[in-house]
């Protein structure tokens, strides 16, 4: 029952990895079909590609000089690469030189992918690390909050149960033969009845 979801785990992490080589393919692949309609020795073809490819590479010039956004600069110069190789793929009448830039393209696409791999990986990484590190802090914190309000909460009940006692042995004391509440008030706290005493006054 599980086949179905480790399935579509497995390719949605490999997706990506396959996406630099689905790409370069998909250039090529649309390069030889427009060879076929009519774009092999095309002079004309080969020039507006050439047009749009050096336009490509000066929009990523102008990105990386004015801007710094590396997305953007790195999108301009492969869409530079990609018209480039397409162009060249279109232009030839065979295989050999096609494949081999295709080769070359696809190396170099994994190389730059590779780069932002490695920096998502260390950025997903630091964040789970610092989100572990805050959960482990706000797991302490709860602990010892829990612990001082336990304590606070049977201090609390220690005190209760003094004075339920205290409040209970004055109550007896009072109904002692002798009691005197002005004597009590000059000496303070009394003493608490003594057993032979709490039976003298049952008995």
């Amino acid at each position: 029952m599980n086949d179905p979801t480790t399935a579509r785990h497995w390719l949605a992490a490999a997706a990506p990895k396959a996406a630099p080589a689905i790409a370069t393919t998909t250039v090529l692949a649309l390069a030889r079909i427009w060879n076929a309609n009519g774009a092999e020795h095309s002079v004309g073809n080969a020039l507006l590609m050439t047009v749009l490819s050096a336009g490509a590479a000066a929009a990523g010039v102008c990105a990386s000089s004015h801007t710094g956004d590396s997305v953007l600069t790195g999108t301009a110069f492969a869409a530079s690469g990609a018209l480039a190789f397409a162009g060249v793929a279109g232009y030839s009448d065979g295989l050999s030189l096609p494949l081999l830039l295709w080769s070359l393209a696809t190396a170099g696409a994994y190389t730059l992918a590779a780069r932002y791999w490695r920096t998502d990986r260390r950025e997903t990484v630091a964040y789970e690390r610092e989100t572990s590190e805050r959960r482990e802090e706000y797991a302490h914190i709860e602990r010892v909050e829990t612990l001082r309000a336990t304590t606070q909460i049977e201090v609390a009940r220690t005190g209760a149960a003094y004075a339920e006692q205290l409040a209970q042995a004055l109550v007896t004391r009072a109904t002692l033969p002798g009691f005197d509440p002005v004597a009590l008030e000059r000496a303070g706290l009394p003493e608490l009845p003594t057993a032979d005493m709490r039976r003298e006054h049952t008995g």
